[in-house]
């Protein structure tokens, strides 16, 4: 499979706390563990031209995962048409904790995809709340991080296709923090850990769920429609080609 890793890549820059977690960035943490697996995975940062996001990186990738939180004004418009264009026809797409703002996660949704938020160290317990589906393989009931940010209901989106993870937070809010939606041909969850000055990342279980996530996501056997005018299968006496 091939995998693009997109990070903005600034909080790395700015903050030591977050340089001393992600010392190769988040980007470089996610690529790391994914090619355990054997994946061909190559990482993409906003500052690069293009965002690191041409037509020749995009047309070979199966799924992109996306990270984003400072910057998302700063992504291109067209860039974000490039992307959305890849997953109308088939790549997968996988977003990350505050990419729920993404220009891109916003545009797929048609929403603002807006929420609750809290920083202040509580503990958040994700609940599978599908056992059945692929992206829990190998999970128990629960994943339980030490510390993470809160994000509470209302979550402006849609509603999910498959709702896999729904969190709790110590201050009592709850979250749909595992969702899956297809556009097109294209199949998208949002996971919703992963705030930059928390360890969540080495998290064997997060990774865990990153790992089963891009397998779901990777479109192989879905045809390509055809549109637009059809010759008819069966003889029409009334049909002139």
């Amino acid at each position: 499979m091939n995998i693009v890793v997109w990070n903005e890549n600034r909080h790395e820059k700015k903050n030591p706390v977050v340089a001393d977690i992600y010392p190769e960035g988040i980007h470089g943490c996610i690529a790391n563990f994914l090619r355990e697996d054997a994946h061909t995975v190559t990482t993409a940062t906003l500052d690069e031209p293009e965002h690191g996001l041409s037509e020749e990186v995009l047309s070979h990738a199966d799924v992109l995962i996306w990270w984003g939180h400072l910057a998302h004004d700063e992504v291109d418009d067209a860039i974000v048409e490039r992307v959305k264009k890849r997953v109308l026809e088939g790549m997968g797409l996988v977003v990350l904790h505050s990419a729920h703002f993404s220009k891109i996660f916003k545009t797929l949704m048609g929403t603002t995809c807006d929420l609750k938020w809290r920083e202040a160290d509580e503990k958040e317990r994700l609940w599978v709340v599908d056992p059945t589906h692929p992206i829990t393989e190998g999970i128990g009931e629960y994943i339980e991080l030490e510390k993470e940010e809160m994000y509470g209901e209302h979550f402006d989106i849609p509603a999910p296709d498959e709702l896999v993870f729904v969190s709790w937070f110590e201050g009592g809010e709850v979250f749909r923090s595992g969702a899956t939606f297809k556009r097109g041909n294209g199949k998208i969850f949002y996971f919703r850990p992963g705030h930059e000055t928390y360890p969540t990342y080495h998290n064997e279980d997060i990774q865990k769920v990153i790992r089963n996530a891009v397998k779901w996501a990777e479109n192989t056997n879905t045809p390509t429609p055809v549109y637009g005018n059809a010759k008819p299968l069966e003889k029409l006496a009334n049909y002139n080609e």
